[in-house]
């Protein structure tokens, strides 16, 4: 057996931008395409903008401009603009920035300049332009190589600093920017930062009560049990309420600026907190599930130099706030210790809600607890002795990985559908659930169902999702059902099960439907793939003679070869999304209920699934 050489030859060392475009997920996370809010293009547009937050928070500058068209973004800010000197270097080269110095950015987000860096190496087309002092400068890249760069002494624009980059095509394949996901993002900034605004193509975002606008925005008012506690300090920021008809617990946190959407230190905090401060309050040793069961809350908190667990800066691992500050723990304990304890004594009938809710919720539990018991251990034996459950190395091999973010449970109905995927899927990361027949509706149940029923149950335990989605084991939650009348109502049942026990897991943008060709269209030189009839007829005038044109009835009819196509590289998913204008509980009650006109017009219109596959049937 030959034996590989190992010399000085092998030895390689990378510049930035190389080693940037190599590993990209080291910084920016997952790639995608855009059709999920953690794909790559939307943190390429979020490390400048926290750029600009950075301003704001430091007092320079009220205003950010956001524009997204053909691809080109372009963000402005009216802070105090980059030291002209310097502009090339903190956009090129690593290990550059202002935030190294605390006086000049004191609770950043950005602390290793590394940010703009990724974007610039990560763009077909960057520039950058610094505006200050009468003066103005500008630099052009091209994939992190600086092409021209242009020094005015004489400028009337105003201060500040505009970035403009398209992302790589090469990297980022056929993406696209989806103005949901960015919308949903810039709520987010302004209710972080009241009295900033910020202009996105010409709609304004506002907030004047920070994070007390976030849960009335976010949910349906008319579902809070009482109206939103609202507590504000120096360095935190807490609004908490609990939902009349929610079953799990709902957290949205956040750290200088940041969304940390897998939690961390202040999470686990706040949530050691509250259960601390409701026992105390009380007098009871309520058990910390009851506490926290239905509560819907958000925390913000600043701190000094913030040590995240990726990049993408989706979880915090800080322990200490820094300077002289406790630590993270105690400072969360002590803060909401002292200030929600004062507020329920102020409010006592707020006080009263709260305590009949987890009396209501001990009851409950304590009704289930049996049968939560048998669930779980069905639910171990089944994962033992089935095969509903193909999972992927990820968790298999439980592996600590940056690819956790593109874990993915497909979650499809019959034999042929299933194999076809698990034959099908990456092994790392693509897990495969598949459901035996249609599932229950679940609409008007109790949460009892969902450990009776051996279908949910398995789901659930699956997802890992029985208390919280805090440990949701899979990012992305994608139902792929056939393209017929039967396969939209299992869709449309999954949905219903998901709005009614895990709601979060679909305003965490989790939840997604699997988009699958309707035709293939090929000669003997070339075939393509549509999903449409539109596209069906763009193929057949794009390819030559007469070509053969197969129309997919199922997924099972679909080879594994072929299939690995639309589960790869280009796969298409269709997120679920819901409408602002009517709650979970009116969504339901309205279109799983007795009424049942419009619910083919009510998945176009407020769930974004696709129906022209079943007229065409």
């Amino acid at each position: 057996m030959s034996q590989t050489q190992y010399t000085e030859d092998n030895i390689r060392s990378l510049d930035w931008k190389e080693h940037i475009r190599m590993r990209p997920g080291m910084y920016i996370g997952k790639l995608g395409d855009g059709s999920s809010h953690d794909d790559g293009i939307y943190i390429l547009l979020k490390e400048v903008i926290d750029n600009c937050i950075d301003e704001f928070v430091m007092g320079a500058g009220k205003t950010i401009e956001i524009g997204i068209k053909d691809d080109r973004v372009t963000v402005r800010d009216y802070g105090r603009g980059i030291p002209l000197g310097k502009v090339v270097d903190v956009v090129s080269k690593m290990n550059t920035g202002g935030k190294y110095d605390t006086r000049a950015f004191k609770k950043s987000v950005g602390l290793n300049g590394v940010g703009t860096k990724a974007v610039n190496a990560l763009s077909s087309f960057f520039m950058v332009e610094s505006n200050r002092e009468g003066k103005s400068k500008t630099a052009e890249f091209e994939r992190g190589e600086l092409q021209t760069e242009e020094l005015l002494d004489e400028s009337s624009r105003r201060r500040g600093t505009k970035v403009s980059f398209v992302p790589d095509s090469e990297i980022f394949k056929k993406f696209k920017y989806r103005n949901e996901y960015i919308e949903r993002m810039l709520r987010f900034y302004v209710y972080l930062n009241p009295g900033l605004t910020i202009v996105f193509n010409g709609e304004k975002f506002h907030s004047e009560n920070g994070l007390k606008d976030l849960l009335e925005d976010y949910n349906n008012p008319d579902d809070f049990l009482y109206p939103v506690v609202h507590l504000k300090g120096n360095d935190i920021e807490i609004a908490i309420t609990h939902s009349k008809t929610q079953y799990s617990e709902e957290y949205h946190s956040f750290v200088n600026g940041q969304y940390t959407t897998q939690g961390g230190t202040h999470q686990s905090a706040f949530r050691e907190a509250l259960v601390k401060t409701i026992r105390d309050f009380y007098g009871k040793n309520y058990d910390a599930s009851d506490i926290r069961k239905s509560v819907i809350s958000a925390i913000s908190i600043k701190v000094m130099e913030p040590v995240f667990e990726s990049q993408t800066k989706t979880k915090l691992g800080s322990t200490d706030m820094g300077g002289d500050l406790p630590t993270v723990r105690t400072y969360v304990n002590d803060f909401v210790g002292r200030n929600l304890d004062n507020y329920l004594h102020k409010n006592p009938e707020i006080a009263e809600k709260i305590q009949r809710k987890i009396m209501q919720a001990e009851k409950e539990r304590k009704e289930l607890s049996g049968i939560r018991k048998l669930a779980r251990e069905r639910a171990k034996k089944a994962s033992l002795h089935n095969k509903k459950l193909r999972d992927c190395r990820v968790h298999l091999d439980n592996m600590k990985s940056d690819r956790r973010l593109e874990t993915t449970l497909f979650i499809t109905e019959g034999d042929s559908a299933s194999g076809s995927i698990t034959k099908s899927r990456d092994v790392n990361t693509q897990a495969v659930f598949s459901l035996r027949g249609k599932p229950l509706n679940s609409y008007g149940m109790s949460k009892k169902i969902v450990y009776e029923n051996e279908e949910f149950n398995l789901l659930q335990a699956a997802l890992n999702i029985e208390d919280s989605i805090e440990n949701l084991r899979y990012n992305n939650i994608v139902i792929a059902t056939d393209a017929d009348v039967d396969g939209m109502h299992i869709r449309l049942l999954l949905i219903t099960f998901f709005l009614q026990f895990f709601p979060e897991l679909i305003k965490e943008n989790h939840l997604y439907i699997l988009q699958t060709p309707l035709f293939r269209v090929r000669d003997k030189k070339q075939t393509i793939y549509c999903y449409s009839e539109e596209e069906r007829k763009s193929a057949i005038a794009k390819l030559s003679g007469k070509p053969e044109i197969t129309r997919f009835k199922g997924l099972g009819e679909i080879s594994p070869d072929e299939f690995k196509h639309f589960i790869g590289d280009d796969i298409r998913l269709e997120p679920i999304m819901m409408d602002k204008a009517m709650s979970i509980e009116e969504l339901l009650k309205f279109y799983m209920g007795k009424n049942t006109p419009n619910r083919q017009g009510f998945i176009i219109e407020n769930l974004r699934v696709e129906l022209d596959l079943i007229e065409e049937q």
